[in-house]
């Protein structure tokens, strides 16, 4: 991006014009949906149906892939509180992280694992395998760990956004970028970012 005076060249299309508060609301909004997400896992009874969910996943799963449901039909039998619970508090703690912008390299890693772990065991990898209704679903978990990758792109190519807590813990303690910034070719150090 070619600057003139602090703003971006006419001739800059407009993603490239807006980046910076754009990334921002992209980062805030996901963050908001994973902190619903995550307060709904303890009003809204999902413990009482996360054993269903496992065993219906279990019961439209492929046989190559019994083995992978009945470990976590098992867990979810004995500690479906623990399991639901800790999950909750991973999506509030994740969407508080996404909102203030605190951690974002973890939060964003973490965020696809997450997202890929929820996708492989309640929603049975989304179920393309199943048939009728079913089997037109890819599922939420891997969508989400599709936005999580973008927002590691975005970082990496845009650098760090302004409205985090890390850009501001950067300018303080510099070695904290190592925990906060993917680098990259946009992410350079520079007179308003830390070396």
């Amino acid at each position: 991006m070619v600057e003139v005076g602090g703003a971006a060249a006419q001739g800059d299309g407009w993603w490239v014009r807006n980046a910076v508060p754009l990334k921002t609301i992209f980062r805030v909004l996901l963050g908001i949906v994973w902190l619903i997400d995550g307060i709904l896992k303890f009003t809204s009874g999902f413990v009482d149906s996360f054993l269903a969910a496992v065993q219906n996943s279990q019961a439209n799963a492929p046989s190559w892939l019994s083995g992978w449901f009945s470990f976590w039909a098992s867990q979810a039998t004995s500690n479906a509180s623990l399991i639901v619970y800790t999950v909750g508090s991973i999506e509030v703690i994740l969407g508080l992280a996404l909102i203030t912008g605190f951690m974002r390299k973890i939060a964003y890693a973490g965020g696809v694992i997450l997202s890929l772990l929820i996708w492989a065991v309640p929603e049975g990898f989304g179920g393309p395998y199943q048939s009728g209704a079913g089997g037109t679903d890819v599922g939420t978990g891997v969508i989400y760990a599709i936005a999580f990758l973008g927002l590691i792109l975005i970082n990496t190519a845009y650098g760090p956004s302004r409205y985090s807590l890390d850009f501001y813990i950067e300018r303080r303690f510099p070695r904290w970028a190592s925990i906060a910034e993917f680098r990259g070719a946009g992410n350079p150090p520079g007179p308003d970012r830390p070396a």
